[in-house]
């Protein structure tokens, strides 16, 4: 099994990260399954607007709701991550790699992605997974300790890649 997780401390740095990795893994020609998350800020608002585009071509699902500027609390959408998590698990089949943008609240309860990386494990396909540290623990467990730390860096995790697809 194939698998790795990556995580950066800072709003958002795991999402760039990740996108920035597969921006090179698209441009040598991997096809990948999973999803990119980019963050949108809002004029006049601490927290940003999210979105999540389904590799390798969209569509693009807005996963945070927009609950007003004085909202607390979590902004996710979980029904718009539960289509995307649809989106990605019909495009396994055709892909080299599956990457997770975030391990969240809804995969350590067992829903979101768990079944699109628990189907790629199944299939030998190689997973990476962006996990922030509030729940890397619950990753971890998930991950039953056989899940690879990657350093934040693009060309290390993009390494990790396409050595792991080789190996397939």
């Amino acid at each position: 099994m194939r698998l790795a997780h990556v995580s950066v401390t800072g709003r958002g740095e795991t999402d760039r990260l990740l996108a920035k990795v597969v921006a090179l893994l698209e441009t040598d020609g991997l096809r990948l399954a999973g999803t990119v998350q980019t963050n949108l800020a809002r004029a006049g608002r601490d927290r940003c607007d999210m979105d999540l585009r389904v590799l390798p071509d969209g569509p693009v699902f807005r996963i945070s709701e927009d609950r007003g500027a004085m909202a607390r609390g979590c902004l996710l959408d979980p029904q718009a991550i539960e289509t995307a998590a649809v989106e990605v698990a019909a495009r396994i089949g055709g892909a080299d790699l599956l990457v997770v943008n975030k391990f969240g609240k809804q995969e350590a309860a067992g829903r979101g992605f768990v079944p699109a990386i628990a189907s790629a494990i199944a299939r030998g396909m190689p997973v990476l997974v962006g996990v922030n540290g509030l729940n890397l623990p619950d990753y971890l467990t998930f991950a039953g300790g056989l899940s690879v730390a990657l350093p934040p860096v693009a060309a290390d995790i993009r390494d990790w890649c396409r050595e792991s697809c080789l190996a397939g």
